[in-house]
């Protein structure tokens, strides 16, 4: 659901989230679920710099997204290991897999008429990164914003039997996206209500590995949450 074009910074950590959240503590050929694929390059750049002997399943509905992706996946002879669906995740049935990873749209907005609206993360800006984690997966891995209400996915996280496993956390300054006239405001009137975090023109976005609580020998949900509200 990302468009084509993401902040590079951006990418590059969610890469190396993966990489050292997931891939590196993947065993034999486990299977990873990816929502929102966008053009591939995070899961490319990680598989192409680590040996990982499972298969990722990713989820893309931007079909111009999906065909640049695909385009790469076969220039680097990937589509043993990687294969991206034009669709949603949410409508399809849902693949088993030990993990799920996204980088999900964490926008906040009062509606969808905005710049770009593959990027509306809903109202609070915490909408589908909460609902990825409703889906039931034991091991999920997601960017969470600071401004996008963190301690509402925190909260979700422990309804649906979720604890904080593991976190590295990127100072970003507000890019063309989250300065829209528009958009900066409503993030501001959530401030007011503190539903999100920032200081002048930076705010955090975190890599966070949540574990169902069986398989989890630690809970850094604490810690999380106050780096998030720190700002």
């Amino acid at each position: 659901m990302k468009d084509v074009f993401v902040c590079p910074e951006e990418s590059n950590f969610y890469s190396n989230c993966l990489e050292n959240l997931v891939i590196r503590n993947c065993q034999n050929d486990e299977s990873v679920v990816e929502f929102g694929s966008g053009d591939g390059s995070p899961v490319i750049n990680s598989l192409l710099r680590n040996k990982f002997d499972g298969v990722i399943h990713g989820f893309e509905l931007n079909t111009s997204a999906w065909k640049i992706a695909n385009s790469t996946i076969d220039e680097y002879n990937l589509a043993n290991k990687y294969v991206i669906n034009n669709s949603c995740l949410f409508k399809s049935s849902k693949p088993k897999a030990e993990y799920l990873i996204a980088n999900p749209p964490y926008l906040p907005a009062p509606d969808k008429d905005i710049y770009m609206p593959l990027l509306f993360g809903g109202i609070d800006g915490a909408a589908v990164t909460n609902e990825l984690l409703s889906l039931g997966y034991d091991n999920v891995l997601l960017l969470v914003s600071s401004y996008s209400n963190p301690e509402s996915t925190i909260e979700k996280a422990k309804e649906n039997g979720y604890s904080v496993n593991n976190f590295v956390v990127l100072p970003l300054k507000f890019g063309y996206y989250s300065s829209e006239p528009k958009v900066k405001k409503h993030i501001e009137e959530l401030r007011k209500h503190k539903m999100a975090f920032y200081s002048g023109d930076y705010y955090f976005l975190a890599g966070v590995l949540f574990k169902k609580r069986h398989e989890c020998d630690v809970d850094l949900s604490s810690e999380l949450a106050h780096v998030m509200t720190s700002l």
